[in-house]
């Protein structure tokens, strides 16, 4: 019974908290790439806000770990909502005062309490007991799915609520919200942390956990998806909005859309890998992710998005989620920490790197180019999971933390 009670009390004040978190995500990507068009005045630079989130949580992922380790995952989680409330602040005020650079620094801080967001899963996987982890973590992702519901309305509601610029009214509702996760999380009873769990002598070196076939096939896999599906997400705001004309609320419906195809599967991707095997998971995660691109090529009514980011939402969580799950196999209960940070800082470079070009490849070249330059990692995944067929069983993984 305790168990269960714990699961109520940890699981739902993770759950409110990643909902804000995914619902702050939905607002500024669906607002990033349009409004950095206007700031920045440059069509090249219109995403590079998106981009610097994206880097701020590459930069933020292994000092956020090594952080909560030293004041444990409650005070860590309280201090980095504040920070996204503080970068929401900057976003509004970039917009009054049409600042860019307050832009850019907005979008970072988020970043900043994205990292912490990420953990959110270890955080609701520890607090419970180890057969109702997965549990746990399932319905943590749910919260996306509620953010990915109420991050359109806010979009749309706020717009002109407050004074005479537009979406102002969205980032102080925003801004308020992630004040109210703060105290929420604040209630989140840490977890002690497990002496077995403690750095051994016999832990090998980072190195040579990272040479194994299955670590690096599994950091590639979980990094392109990520990357892949960053890219083509950045890129549609500006693509539908401000190229082909779609209305504010019918882009803010098509991401919607996309988040929800990322985390429903979650509910069944691991049921899925137990029956069909890990690595023919992830084959139809790619092949939905090359599905994408084919229908980016098909055309461009609103059809044609809708149905191309379902597809990269479901073939991300499928990679991503596969991905995680294939690198718990490469390492001992000792090696962890550094193993998982090393993957988390790889797979959001990726990210970063993606985000970057986005921009870049839609201002100069257009959608097509977009579609175009995502086939080459999807090839190399790919041949990533053919070389893996060599040495991996087909039939279940059993994770060996």
């Amino acid at each position: 019974m305790s168990n269960i009670r714990g699961l109520n009390r940890s699981v739902s004040i993770l759950m409110v908290c990643q909902l804000v978190g995914a619902l702050g995500s939905i607002v500024i990507v669906t607002l990033g790439g349009i409004v950095g068009g206007q700031l920045a005045g440059n069509p090249a630079l219109s995403t590079l806000p998106l981009s610097i989130m994206v880097i701020g949580v590459a930069l933020t992922t292994v000092p956020a770990a090594m952080l909560m380790a030293r004041i444990g995952r409650r005070l860590g989680f309280v201090l980095s909502a504040l920070v996204g409330a503080l970068g929401v602040l900057l976003i509004a005020g970039s917009l009054i005062t049409t600042s860019f650079v307050l832009l850019c620094a907005g979008t970072g801080c988020y970043g900043v309490h994205m990292a912490f967001v990420q953990q959110y899963r270890f955080a609701a996987a520890e607090s419970v007991a180890p057969h109702l982890a997965s549990r746990a973590i399932s319905l943590v992702l749910l919260g996306s799915i509620g953010g990915a519901m109420l991050g359109p309305e806010l979009v749309a509601r706020g717009r002109d609520s407050v004074g005479d610029t537009a979406y102002v009214g969205t980032m102080l509702m925003l801004a308020t919200l992630l004040v109210v996760a703060s105290f929420v999380v604040s209630l989140l009873r840490d977890v002690r942390t497990n002496p077995a769990d403690a750095p051994e002598k016999s832990a090998r070196a980072l190195g040579t956990i990272a040479r194994q076939p299955g670590y690096w096939i599994a950091v590639l896999c979980a990094g392109v998806g990520y990357g892949v599906m960053t890219f083509v997400m950045t890129a549609t705001p500006l693509s539908m909005h401000v190229h082909d004309g779609y209305s504010i609320e019918q882009t803010a419906g098509v991401v919607r859309s996309h988040v929800i195809a990322m985390y429903a599967p979650s509910l069944v991707s691991g049921l899925l890998m137990e029956r069909f095997g890990v690595r023919r998971v992830m084959l139809v995660g790619t092949a939905l992710l090359l599905l994408t691109i084919c229908v980016g090529f098909a055309g461009r009514d609103l059809m044609h998005y809708q149905l191309a980011l379902i597809s990269l939402g479901v073939g991300w969580n499928f990679l991503y989620v596969g991905g995680t799950t294939l690198l718990t196999r490469s390492y001992t209960p000792p090696e962890k920490f550094k193993s998982q940070a090393l993957n988390d800082l790889c797979v959001f470079a990726m990210s970063a790197t993606a985000s970057l070009l986005s921009g870049t490849v839609m201002g100069l070249f257009g959608w097509n180019a977009v579609m175009m330059t995502a086939l080459p990692p999807l090839f190399c995944v790919m041949v990533a999971l053919l070389i893996l067929r060599k040495s991996e069983p087909e039939n279940g993984i059993r994770a060996p933390v």
